[in-house]
């Protein structure tokens, strides 16, 4: 499954059996933005966290670009946590495709899974220190 495969890349989830990436896959949805689209805008409410299937996006700040993200690449995990404001804007720098998932699908796959729930809040706050 792609999503899998894709999801294997994410260091969020290196602790995830097979079991747990599937519910996760399966809670994502796919979404496509064209060349130049905005995926995020910096000072918006976080809504999803992203992992890129396929394409380029520039990670903008203040005007900025400060990096370029590719397969496998995410961003947004705040936003599974708390709706805090986007410390970035994110666009498609070519056609993008990405997996997105919000809180509150988020918040069903870990309420059904405390374990899951456990790796991935660890494997964020090893990120965050």
């Amino acid at each position: 499954m792609p999503r899998i495969e894709t999801l294997r890349r994410v260091p969020l989830f290196d602790d995830l059996d097979e079991t747990e990436l599937q519910q996760l896959a399966g809670a994502m949805h796919e979404l496509t933005y064209d060349a130049g689209a905005p995926v995020t805008i910096e000072g918006a409410t976080g809504d999803a966290f992203f992992v890129l299937e396929s394409g380029a996006a520039e990670v903008v700040v203040d005007g900025d670009v400060r990096r370029t993200l590719g397969p496998g690449d995410h961003f947004g995990e705040i936003a599974l946590m708390q709706g805090a404001g986007r410390t970035a804007t994110v666009r498609a720098a070519s056609d993008l495709r990405c997996l997105a998932l919000s809180p509150t699908d988020f918040r069903e796959v870990v309420e059904g899974n405390p374990a899951l729930a456990w790796k991935v809040m660890q494997s964020l706050s090893e990120r965050l220190e």
